[in-house]
């Protein structure tokens, strides 16, 4: 039986502008914010480890602490920087095609910026991800503390160029499949963004998602049967 209303059963959240305008976030899950900050920590990494063999070279008066206080500065400004100057994306963020903005869709401004990167410290506490893990899964819009106290969420700002070539490759193992009513615009596109994410949700969240939404249309509760709907859509879209 159709939903008395439209719901899309997904992570993304809906903003307002001041100027009354309605557009759609879709938050970043915990693999693909993992996988950034990995880039990003060994990109600190390599920096440190030119600082020092600088100071080794050139054997700078009070060159160790010179070397302290450049890690200091990098280990906490680098994020800041990154975003206040890149449009709220470090070079990981970047590379997987996500950026921090504020809460309202706004671009992240220098206070939300300090103070997300300042509670990173009690994010991984003593170097143990946990409270940054157990707050990502378990919040709306997957926030650590530093996006709650900075009013902040990482959201997909594109496509990374691999995700992109790989969806007609993994629609390509699906028939296409005709939906058995007519679907309105917003179902036609919480389909498509189904698809679009497939790649980054895991089969279990994919299997997930497609037992709540999929009964919608008929009672194939597969994550199969809603790609072959989005193959459908995306052939009639072309």
């Amino acid at each position: 039986m159709p939903p008395q209303k439209n719901v899309i059963y997904d992570s993304s959240l809906k903003a307002l502008t001041p100027e009354g305008i309605e557009f759609v976030l879709s938050p970043a899950g915990l693999p693909i914010r993992t996988v950034a900050y990995a880039i990003d920590k060994i990109i600190q990494w390599i920096i440190l480890f030119v600082i020092f063999i600088l100071v080794v070279i050139f054997q700078a008066k009070l060159g160790i602490w010179i070397a302290l206080i450049l890690n200091f500065c990098v280990d906490w400004f680098y994020h800041v920087i990154c975003e206040l100057a890149f449009h709220g994306q470090s070079l990981g963020k970047r590379m997987m095609g996500i950026r921090v903005v504020r809460s309202d869709g706004a671009p992240v401004d220098p206070a939300s910026s300090f103070l997300r990167n300042l509670l990173r410290f009690a994010d991984t506490f003593f170097f143990f991800f946990h409270i940054a893990l157990i707050s990502i899964t378990v919040s709306r819009g997957f926030r650590r503390l530093g996006d709650w106290v900075g009013g902040t969420l990482v959201v997909y700002s594109a496509m990374p160029d691999f995700f992109r070539q790989s969806l007609n490759h993994l629609l390509a193992k699906y028939e296409p499949v005709s939906p058995p009513r007519p679907l309105s615009h917003d179902e036609k596109q919480a389909i498509l963004s189904f698809a679009r994410r497939y790649p980054l949700l895991g089969e279990a969240r994919a299997n997930e998602i497609a037992a709540i939404y999929a009964p919608c249309l008929c009672d194939n509760q597969s994550s199969g049967y809603l790609l072959g709907i989005a193959r459908k859509l995306l052939g009639e879209n072309q």
